[in-house]
C-alpha cells in the first residue's frame, strides 16, 4: 500500500459530463453504492460517448477498446436515489491507446466523490491484435485531452460541456 495519498479531483478537471441515475439494486447492505458499480459508470460514460460521438457500434465496429487497466479511489460514499455526474478526460492517447480519467460527483458537487482511470488498448475484432486508434475515434478523443500535470494538480478550468440526460 502506498503512503501517497490521492489528490481529489474537481469539475473543472473534466471535459465532459454525464449524468447516471442510481438504482435501487445499485446499494449493498452497508447502504451505499457498491464499489463494482463505480467501474460499470466507467464504462458506461467512456463508452456512451464513443456511440453518441459515432465512432462505435458494439456488434459492429471492426476496431474495439478492450480494458487492460482500472482503477479507482474513493473519498465519498453515494447512495440511491441519487444522480452522479460521471466526468470525463483523456489524460494519455498513444499509437494503440488511450487513458481516461472519470470522477463520479455528487449533482452539482465541486469535489469527485470518486475518481479512477480507464486505459483502452485498440484491437483488431477479428485477431484482437493492438491496432491504431482509428482516425475519426482519435479525433473524438482529442477533444477530451487535458495535460496529465495539471489534470493531477487540479488545476485546469477548462470550459466544460455537459451531456444531456435521457428526456
Amino acid at each position: 500500500m502506498s503512503g501517497e495519498r490521492k489528490v481529489r479531483s474537481r469539475r473543472g478537471d473534466y471535459r465532459l459530463f454525464r449524468p447516471i441515475p442510481t438504482r435501487w439494486m445499485d446499494n449493498d447492505p452497508y447502504g451505499h453504492v457498491n464499489n463494482v458499480v463505480y467501474y460499470s459508470w466507467f464504462d458506461t460514460a467512456v463508452n456512451t460517448y464513443l456511440i453518441e460521438g459515432g465512432v462505435l457500434e458494439i456488434g459492429k465496429s471492426p476496431t474495439v477498446g478492450v480494458v487492460i487497466e482500472s482503477g479507482c479511489t474513493y473519498f465519498e460514499s453515494i447512495a440511491y436515489p441519487e444522480t452522479v455526474e460521471a466526468g470525463l478526460a483523456v489524460t494519455s492517447l498513444g499509437r494503440s491507446s488511450v487513458r481516461y480519467a472519470i470522477g463520479i460527483f455528487r449533482q452539482g458537487g465541486a469535489f469527485a466523490a470518486a475518481q479512477g482511470h480507464f486505459v483502452h488498448v485498440y484491437v483488431d475484432r477479428a485477431t484482437q491484435r493492438p491496432v491504431e486508434v482509428p482516425g475519426e475515434v482519435r479525433a473524438k478523443l482529442e477533444a477530451l485531452a487535458v495535460r496529465p500535470d495539471d489534470f493531477r494538480a487540479g488545476s485546469r478550468s477548462p470550459a466544460v460541456e455537459h451531456a444531456r440526460g435521457p428526456d
